[in-house]
C-alpha cells in the first residue's frame, strides 16, 4: 500500500485481498464438489478451463470480476478516491449475501457456507473486515 492512499483505499485493498482469499476458498470448495459429483479434475489446465467456461463455476466469476475492477481502479492514473473506495466496499458487502431462496449467487454461497467450514472461516474474516471499514 502506498503511503499517500486514503484510509478508505487502504481498507479497500485489505478487503480486496480478503475477497481474493475467499474466492480461492470457494474455488477449492466448488472444485472438490465438482470432482466428487461430476467428473475428476485431472490437470491444472482442465481446472482453469472449467473455472473460465463451465456453468458450475459461473457464479464465482462475479467475485473475480469485482476483484479485477478493483485492481483496474487502483491501477488507473487517477488513483483511488475515498468515495470510489467506499462504493467498492459497498459492492463487496452487497455481493456477499447468502440466502437459501435468493439469487443463484446467494443460493450457491449459502450452500458453500453450509457445507464447508473453510468457507465459513473465510467469510467470517471478510465480514469482520467489512464491519471495520
Amino acid at each position: 500500500m502506498e503511503k499517500n492512499q486514503s484510509h478508505e483505499a487502504q481498507l479497500l485493498m485489505q478487503a480486496r485481498n480478503e475477497l481474493l482469499q475467499l474466492h480461492k476458498t470457494l474455488v477449492d470448495s466448488e472444485s472438490a464438489l465438482y470432482d466428487r459429483d461430476w467428473a475428476r479434475i485431472r490437470t491444472a489446465g482442465q481446472h482453469l478451463e472449467l473455472l473460465l467456461h463451465d456453468p458450475w463455476f459461473a457464479w464465482l466469476r462475479r467475485i473475480s470480476a469485482l476483484v479485477a475492477e478493483i485492481d483496474e481502479a487502483f491501477d488507473s492514473e487517477v488513483g483511488m478516491t475515498a468515495a470510489e473506495s467506499q462504493r467498492f466496499l459497498e459492492r463487496i458487502r452487497s455481493l456477499l449475501k447468502a440466502s437459501e431462496t435468493g439469487t443463484e449467487f446467494e443460493r450457491r454461497y449459502y450452500a458453500a457456507l453450509q457445507r464447508d467450514p473453510a468457507v465459513v472461516v473465510a467469510h467470517g474474516r471478510m465480514v469482520r473486515l467489512l464491519k471495520a471499514a
